[in-house]
C-alpha cells in the first residue's frame, strides 16, 4: 500500500517523452511504446528489403544486420538513448535488450546465434561512465534469447576521438585495427551476435565483425538498439 502511495504521488516518468506514467508501466509509457518508430528489419531477415543487411554489403561478410528503431533526431529514441548513454539508465538498456530479444525470439533468430558479445568501450571511458551501454542492451538480449553475453569478448585498444561529425571514411579510419579479441579460443567457430547502441555508417560494427572473423569466429551478425 505504501508504494502505491508513493506511485501515486510521485509518478515515474517515461524515458521517452518524460511524462508521468501510469501504474504498471515500466520506462517507456504505453503511448510511447505505440509511437516508437520501429524497423521491423527482423521481418525480412538477410534479404534486399532489410536496409541495414545492404549496408554491409561488399565490405565484411555479416550473416544478419538489424535494428529495433529508426533513430529520429529530438525524437523519442534519442531520448531514450541520451539517458541510456549519459544519464546511468542501465536497466533501461536492459529492458530495451528484453523486449527486442522477445521479438528476434519469436522469429527463431535465437537458433542462429551461439553467444552474443557488445562493442566495447575503451577502459578509460569505461572508468568515466560507469557501464557500458552497448552491454546493456546486449544483456537484456541474452536473458530473452537464453544465450550468453560475454562482455569482454572484444576489447578497444586506444580511446578514439568521437565519430559524431566523421564521414564514413574517417570513421572507418579512426576505429581501423582499434580491436582486438581477448580469448580467441572462446569465439572458435561459434556464430556471433554482435552488439552496439546506435548503428550510423557502420564503421565501428564493421571494424569489430573484421577482428571477430579474423580471430575464427564462424559468422558475425549485427544488432543495435536504433540505427540513423
Amino acid at each position: 500500500m505504501f508504494d502505491d502511495l508513493l506511485s501515486l504521488l510521485f509518478p515515474e516518468s517515461c524515458y521517452a517523452c518524460d511524462g508521468a506514467m501510469a501504474r504498471g508501466e515500466k520506462f517507456i509509457c504505453t503511448s510511447c511504446s505505440i509511437k516508437l518508430p520501429y524497423t521491423d528489419s527482423h521481418v525480412h531477415g538477410a534479404t534486399e528489403l532489410n536496409p541495414f543487411q545492404r549496408r554491409f554489403w561488399g565490405k565484411v561478410p555479416v550473416r544478419y544486420s538489424f535494428a529495433y528503431l529508426h533513430f529520429v533526431p529530438k525524437g523519442r529514441v534519442q531520448r531514450l538513448l541520451h539517458k541510456l548513454k549519459y544519464k546511468g539508465a542501465q536497466e533501461l538498456g536492459e529492458h530495451l535488450g528484453h523486449r527486442y530479444g522477445s521479438l528476434l525470439s519469436e522469429y527463431n533468430y535465437n537458433d542462429q546465434f551461439d553467444l552474443i558479445i557488445p562493442v566495447p568501450l575503451h577502459k578509460y571511458k569505461l572508468r568515466r561512465r560507469g557501464y557500458n551501454q552497448s552491454e546493456c542492451f546486449a544483456k537484456g538480449l541474452a536473458v530473452t534469447m537464453d544465450l550468453t553475453c560475454q562482455g569482454n569478448g572484444l576489447i578497444r585498444t586506444k580511446e578514439t576521438e568521437t565519430q559524431t561529425r566523421k564521414n564514413r571514411l574517417d570513421r572507418w579510419q579512426n576505429v581501423e585495427q582499434v580491436f582486438h579479441v581477448k580469448q580467441k579460443e572462446a569465439i572458435q567457430n561459434k556464430r556471433i551476435l554482435l552488439v552496439d547502441d546506435v548503428m550510423t555508417t557502420g564503421a565501428t560494427l564493421e571494424a569489430c565483425a573484421v577482428a571477430l572473423l579474423a580471430a575464427g569466429a564462424q559468422e558475425v551478425s549485427v544488432v543495435t538498439i536504433a540505427a540513423a
